[in-house]
């Protein structure tokens, strides 16, 4: 277990180092184009360019998700092909499509949960990135019959991804609201403790933001549970 975390952990490496390189274009378009940040006009040549940067490095910062899920499934699988990425960015995409809040909302004809609204953050992007290596490690030699002969080995990887994809967003369906939810009632409850509550809410933030969970923590300060 402690070796399959900290190769975990060293394939986090991997789409960590691109977010460097989005905070120094977004802190030089911030400098260039200050504007931006307050929601004003863009003029002269130095906002153009400073609103074009602040572009670059949120492509990067927008997108951590999806990163986590091509790095992860990179570095988690055994030769670190691409396949593996392909596999990750597939499974990302089935399981944030399927459990997309219009998606819910057709499937249970009602308004889905607030909290699928979160769905497409980083910690998906860790487990899509965890789901394509492993079946890429597991199916990537499968043999299949002559008359499906074009689809062994790693071309396999794809299909069996989707397969899986499915069956754990049909169980994220069930227990991501739960999970968001915990979150959520943690933070009221950690609003409530006053200034050791700030400090406690300060740590679990930052320790949830590559993960992409402190939203939820963020929520109660966007509701009237915080009394703000």
């Amino acid at each position: 277990m402690m070796k399959y975390l900290q190769k975990l952990g060293r394939s986090l490496m991997l789409p960590v180092a691109c977010l460097p390189v989005a905070g120094i274009l977004m802190g030089i378009g911030y400098a260039l184009s200050p504007n931006v940040m307050q929601g004003g006009d863009i003029t002269g040549t130095l906002g153009i360019i400073g609103f074009f940067l602040i572009k670059a490095g949120a492509a990067l910062i927008d997108n951590m998700s999806w990163l986590f899920a091509i790095g992860v499934a990179v570095g988690m699988a055994d030769d670190k092909d691409g396949t593996a990425g392909l596999a990750g960015l597939v499974s990302w995409l089935m399981i944030t499509t399927l459990l997309a809040p219009g998606t819910i909302s057709v499937m249970t004809q009602a308004d889905a949960n607030p909290a699928f609204n979160k769905i497409s953050n980083q910690f998906i992007g860790i487990l899509a990135g965890l789901i394509g290596s492993t079946c890429y490690n597991k199916f990537k030699n499968t043999k299949l019959p002559d008359a499906l002969a074009f689809f062994s080995g790693k071309r396999s990887v794809a299909i069996v991804t989707s397969v899986v994809s499915v069956v754990v967003a049909g169980i994220l369906f069930f227990i991501w609201p739960f999970i968001y939810g915990g979150l959520v009632m943690f933070g009221v409850s950690v609003v409530k403790l006053g200034a050791v509550g700030a400090g406690i809410y300060a740590f679990f933030n930052r320790l949830l933001i590559p993960f992409g969970l402190h939203h939820a923590l963020n929520s109660v300060f966007w509701y009237d549970a915080a009394n703000i």
